[in-house]
């Protein structure tokens, strides 16, 4: 991906160990949020009364408002969005996850629902949270995906610096 080196950490883990980890990234330029909007319909394994979904938006407005990345970029990945469609498509609605939801049951509507939840919950007028739909089956948008965000990335740090 346009010859840049890329230090990928898999911090998902249990709730117990989130606050072990969050302060080790002080400092990072952008943070990939990967949530499984497929997950809608499901509960998390350490507590079957919490929706995973649910779970991963508290996670993301966690990591995003914490003091450790007042000034690190936010890229969401709502993964997933084939077996979100065709959850969607079998009738299967994100009330569920959220309860107040009262838009139609189609999969643009309810993706673009989901988004507006994950960006609502960041607290910084001055932070932009960037949005993207993905399958990471799907190499070749995943890779327009990764250019995509590596220049938005450069850019920034451009801007920082005065460029």
């Amino acid at each position: 991906m346009k010859d840049k080196d890329f230090r990928v950490y898999d911090v998902g883990g249990q709730r117990s160990e989130r606050k072990k980890w969050i302060h080790c990234f002080e400092g990072v330029h952008a943070i990939i949020f990967l949530t499984a909007i497929s997950e809608f319909d499901q509960v998390l394994l350490e507590d079957a009364t919490t929706n995973r979904l649910m779970e991963s938006t508290r996670l993301f407005a966690a990591i995003c408002n914490s003091s450790w990345f007042i000034q690190t970029s936010m890229i969401v990945f709502l993964n997933k969005k084939d077996l979100f469609e065709e959850k969607i498509h079998r009738n299967k609605s994100i009330k569920l996850c959220f309860e107040e939801y009262d838009g139609p049951n189609t999969y643009s509507d309810s993706i673009s629902y989901i988004e507006t939840k994950f960006k609502s919950v960041n607290a910084n007028p001055n932070k932009e949270i960037y949005t993207h739909q993905t399958c990471a089956t799907d190499t070749n948008q995943v890779n327009l995906i990764m250019d995509s965000v590596v220049d938005n990335i450069v850019k920034k740090n451009l801007t920082r610096m005065g460029y």
